[in-house]
């Protein structure tokens, strides 16, 4: 059986404005109308004879990641959450270390399965054909990653030159090499001797953990300090965050991949993709005569070659060709498909002038709901907010603002101070400053509710909790 270990960290920023600091790609619906990428990843092993999957991502991300796992069918899925990144070397760790700790006193190696929570494959048969020529591989003590079939000389890649073939379609890793420029990738495409480096592996949790100290010893030390010390609160596993934090960021390729000699590589064929930019995402979708992939709300009319995503209004193109258009409720992208690479320069300008709009789109996910900033202005701001069945917000107060609450639809439990009440369709209710408040929906369909703040400061860090359930401070 494998154990797979889903890396859902990252940002994401050159793929601004739809993924956002605190709603990365990773959880986003980019090829598929149903699925973020994270489900498809988790769905693409279904059929295999695998554990549940194991999930890594960062502690701003947690409640996204356990609420898409819950409707990808893993209801209590296992997440470690990582307070800081520091690379995959150290993420592996982790995994690696829970991994060896479930088998408690066996013999047995664990045999993890790393993908990236980000990545597209459109084959999923060859990529499960692929694990299956991966697996006696891992038996055997050897590291394995998987190299892709180079479909054009591409130079955003990393690559892998085969070394001698240790059984069909799979080879000793001869070396690991950096993203080429366009001559060298030619070459490497000639040869036939090279692949896309894809950052998915398949090894033993213990052959992992003795390679790593082996070559990084003292990345090792820190992660099995971080993870001795580590607390479980729901479906999450929390490091100790002072000693993670003393970890040095190295990449698996560098820290163990590219020094140890049990490298071993899988060819791989099956429509992969790690969709790293918006040309990337162009060349995945399907398009029409003209060479357009458009999704929402679009009219083009002699537009050729392009890529429009409408998030909240219609866009219209016209006579333009080799565009990415990329709309949401709060930015607007519009940029050359050859300087896509760069939108991450959009992003740190964005930052450096003091700007939101790299961190969060104007809907912000809770574990309890949604809500959608739908106005603001001097001293007053106006939300859309929804509350699940059976969910409660924090018992809060604040130090600057007012709340106004007008239910659109469902029913509110309120408590306001002393006094707990229901409020019901086309009813409100005011929380004064200070107020020790919450809401609850103690019905069985979403509670729409809009909320008017009034006050000097309107932030979110004006958040004074008292109670949580889902286990903020």
């Amino acid at each position: 059986m494998i154990h797979p270990v889903i890396m859902a960290g990252g940002a994401g920023s050159r793929l601004w404005p739809l993924s956002r600091q605190l709603n990365p790609k990773q959880f986003l619906r980019l090829t598929d109308d149903r699925f973020s990428m994270l489900q498809m990843t988790a769905a693409r092993l279904d059929g295999m004879e695998s554990a549940a999957p194991l999930l890594i991502c960062n502690e701003e991300h947690r409640f996204l990641a356990a609420e898409q796992m819950r409707q990808a069918g893993y209801a209590d899925a296992r997440i470690i959450l990582e307070p800081c990144g520091r690379n995959t070397a150290p993420a592996i760790a982790l995994a690696a270390l829970q991994l060896v700790r479930e088998a408690d006193n066996s013999a047995e190696d664990p045999l993890m399965l790393v993908l990236a929570a980000d990545h597209l494959i459109q084959d999923v048969p060859a990529f499960q054909n692929g694990i299956s020529r991966a697996i006696p591989l891992a038996q055997q003590g050897k590291l394995v990653t998987f190299g892709i079939v180079p479909g054009h000389a591409e130079t955003g890649y990393g690559y892998i030159q085969r070394g001698p073939e240790l059984a069909a379609d799979s080879f000793a890793v001869r070396q690991f090499v950096e993203k080429p420029d366009r001559t060298t990738a030619e070459h490497y495409l000639a040869s036939g001797d090279y692949f896309w480096n894809s950052g998915m592996f398949l090894f033993g949790a213990r052959r992992y953990l003795a390679e790593l100290e082996a070559h990084r010893p003292d990345i090792l030390a820190i992660c099995q300090a971080a993870m001795e010390d580590a607390s479980e609160d729901l479906h999450f596993t929390r490091i100790n965050e002072r000693i993670f934090a003393e970890c040095p960021e190295d990449s698996i390729d560098y820290a163990v991949m590219e020094k140890t000699d049990k490298a071993a590589m899988v060819s791989l064929d099956a429509g992969w993709s790690d969709i790293g930019s918006w040309s990337a995402l162009w060349e995945v979708s399907g398009k029409d005569e003209n060479g357009n992939s458009f999704a929402g709300d679009v009219i083009g009319v002699g537009t050729e070659n392009t890529l429009v995503r409408a998030d909240s209004r219609l866009v219209a193109t016209l006579g333009v060709q080799d565009l990415v258009i990329i709309e949401t409720k709060d930015a607007l992208l519009v940029a050359h498909k050859n300087r896509v690479q760069d939108v991450k320069k959009v992003v740190e300008r964005i930052k450096a002038d003091g700007r939101h709009e790299h961190m969060n789109h104007r809907e912000v996910y809770r574990p309890w709901g949604v809500y959608d900033s739908i106005d603001n202005g001097i001293r007053y701001q106006v939300k859309r907010i929804t509350v699940k069945p059976g969910a409660k917000l924090s018992v809060q107060m604040h130090h600057h603002r007012a709340e106004h609450w007008i239910v659109v639809s469902g029913t509110a439990k309120v408590t306001n101070g002393e006094k707990t009440y229901l409020v019901t369709e086309n009813q409100s209710t005011y929380i004064p400053i200070g107020q020790v408040h919450s809401l609850e929906n103690p019905g069985v369909i979403n509670l729409e509710l809009i909320e008017v703040q009034s006050g000097s400061y309107l932030g979110e860090d004006d958040i004074v909790r008292f109670k949580d359930v889902y286990g903020r401070t």
